[in-house]
């Protein structure tokens, strides 16, 4: 079935000079490989068309059962010089767990 990220994970984001860094934690252990087998970097920068208009690099921490997404020339030069509301890339973390992904059936059971 389809649900939205935030059902089985949290996330921070800030702002990294024009790049936004986004943090993706599991709530449970066993949810890590769900996020971690589903987050690409290419699926989230299809998330963010028109706001990411550079590369996406990922990062792998399954200690922390957390994936983090470095998103660059996302944050229109950065929070000194953007003009963007958010400019420092606060809410780039709520927006990534609004992405639907899929889960078995019974994972909620």
């Amino acid at each position: 079935m389809k649900v939205s990220l935030s059902k089985i994970a949290h996330a921070r984001s800030g702002d990294k000079g024009d790049a936004a860094n986004c943090g993706v934690i599991a709530y449970k252990e066993e949810w890590y490989p769900i996020i971690r087998d589903q987050l690409t970097a290419e699926r989230v920068k299809e998330h963010f068309t028109g706001i990411c208009l550079g590369p996406v690099d990922r990062y792998e921490m399954p200690n922390l059962w957390a994936v983090n997404f470095v998103l660059h020339e996302t944050l229109g030069g950065g929070g000194t010089v953007s003009l963007k509301l958010d400019a420092q890339g606060k809410t780039v973390a709520t927006a990534m767990l609004l992405m639907e992904i899929d889960v078995p059936d019974d994972l909620f059971a």
